[in-house]
């Protein structure tokens, strides 16, 4: 997928995959804006992204910011909220790319009827899925891939966090018929230059 698109929706098959690191570095590659239209719990993502950057790169306000860490559905009921679908559109980026990123997985669950997936569809950015290694992962990417396929979501690419585990990265690869854009290495610090660093090693097709 060529870097002229007007951006890209990034999810995971995990809470804890690497999305805001994934987001960050992509951004950076695409000199994007970033979005996070559903927050759960604090500290925020947005806050994470703006202290790695600074004033370097735009954010946008979330559309709902829920205090509570849960998933989205469960956290807006205990604040006595509820998450319309109708009301997200893509902010203004004055002609910038854009990287929305998601909240948990491609089905966590927004209300008692919506997904994540819903979301994606009606935002019409294609997706870039990031993985992270566990037991557990490689059927956790293949549900997830099959999601994407069966809603006919364009896959852009994928993005590795972590080792290889057992394998499993040549069998996804496979199954999701796209690139590995990026595989983010273990990392002790993550700072701007890491970013940056990073950023510069994205393979896009």
């Amino acid at each position: 997928m060529k870097k002229a698109l007007n951006g890209f929706f990034i999810t995971a098959i995990h809470t804890d995959s690497g999305k805001t690191l994934a987001s960050a570095i992509i951004a950076e590659s695409l000199k994007a804006d970033y979005w996070k239209p559903i927050q759960c719990g604090t500290p925020t993502d947005t806050a994470q992204i703006k202290s790695w950057f600074g004033d370097a790169l735009k954010t946008h306000p979330e559309q709902y910011f829920l205090s509570t860490p849960a998933s989205p559905h469960f956290a807006a009921e205990q604040e006595n909220k509820e998450i319309n679908l109708k009301e997200f559109h893509l902010p203004d980026t004055s002609s910038r790319p854009l990287i929305v990123e998601g909240a948990g997985g491609l089905l966590v669950p927004l209300t008692q009827k919506w997904v994540l997936a819903d979301l994606v569809e009606k935002l019409g950015l294609p997706v870039i899925l990031v993985i992270n290694h566990y037991l557990g992962a490689l059927n956790h990417s293949l549900l997830t891939i099959k999601e994407i396929q069966c809603r006919k979501i364009p896959l852009a690419g994928l993005v590795f966090n972590g080792k290889d585990f057992q394998n499993a990265e040549s069998v996804i690869l496979e199954a999701a018929q796209c690139p590995c854009l990026l595989r983010i290495p273990t990392l002790d610090h993550i700072d701007y230059s890491t970013i940056k660093t990073l950023s510069q090693k994205l393979e896009w097709k």
